[in-house]
């Protein structure tokens, strides 16, 4: 579909974009709008720091002395390096909410049309929100990092290895906005988009690595928990930072989890964004 177009100065002719330029093009134009909607409403922003510093203190200072990890003593400082990967990883994911119920407000409220009636490409709209999302994460994630700093956490493996860390954190959480924005457009309210955004993600987030160790699991829950994608990259980062805590699991995914974290992350990208690109279609087609 031909896109929208860039009107030149003076009355020029406007310059036609197709096919990916199009949708490139588009989708900034879609992101640019939702990143200035989120300076204009900053407690979007600060509500969404809130949560992740609380579960860091409390699972620091609350919860750590009493956790103890195989093949080490119970403390408080040792379990903080073991928790943050998790913390993270959780923080991306629970964006998910907010992607949700942002795409259902747009389309509570009408604008979705209006962006329907403009000559640009559809998907734009999705890869826009998501793009702007992503924006808002990595920002989340920066503030986060600090945080963990002050409280004792430490990088051990050098910069480069913890920037892929960060980057397998952006693009899980890039792959589970698209879980948001399939929800988001099967919902009525963003009310409702909110809840169906969270409450699937508690299972997800404890049945895995994130908080404790999943050999403490019983036996039957343990393959679930490795196979987790969120195990995989909670893993992957442990490993990148340098913050690995006893012995690493002997399951396959945890003893190959970058690849593991890429290839689930890419998956659920590949058709969740497939799916809601559909389902957006259909629901203003």
């Amino acid at each position: 579909m031909t896109t929208a177009t860039s009107h030149a100065i003076g009355g020029a002719v406007p310059r036609q974009r197709t096919g990916i330029a199009a949708m490139a093009h588009d989708s900034w134009v879609v992101a640019k709008r939702n990143l200035r909607r989120m300076t204009r409403i900053p407690e979007i922003v600060v509500f969404g720091l809130m949560q992740p510093v609380m579960f860091v203190l409390l699972f620091s200072y609350v919860m750590g002395g009493a956790i103890q990890i195989p093949g080490t003593t119970a403390s408080s400082s040792t379990y903080t390096q073991f928790l943050m990967a998790g913390i993270f990883a959780q923080t991306v994911t629970f964006a998910v909410a907010g992607a949700s119920a942002g795409i259902a407000e747009d389309m509570t409220k009408g604008l979705v049309d209006r962006f329907r009636s403009l000559p640009m490409t559809r998907s734009a709209v999705l890869v826009g929100r998501t793009l702007a999302d992503l924006v808002q994460t990595a920002f989340t994630l920066l503030v986060l990092a600090l945080v963990a700093l002050l409280v004792g956490w430490r990088i051990h493996e050098g910069f480069p290895k913890a920037l892929a860390a960060f980057g397998l954190l952006l693009l899980l959480g890039y792959a589970f906005s698209w879980i948001g924005a399939l929800i988001g457009l099967s919902v009525r309210s963003p009310e409702a988009a909110t809840s169906a955004g969270l409450i699937w993600l508690f299972p997800l987030t404890f049945i895995s690595n994130a908080f404790v160790p999943v050999s403490s699991m019983p036996s039957w829950l343990q393959p679930i928990a490795y196979w987790n994608p969120f195990s995989a990259t909670v893993q992957a980062c442990r490993d990148l930072f340098g913050n690995q805590v006893g012995p690493t699991p002997d399951s396959w995914p945890m003893q190959h989890s970058v690849i593991v974290s890429v290839v689930w992350s890419l998956i659920i990208m590949a058709v969740f964004s497939w799916l809601s690109v559909r389902k957006y279609r259909s629901a203003v087609g």
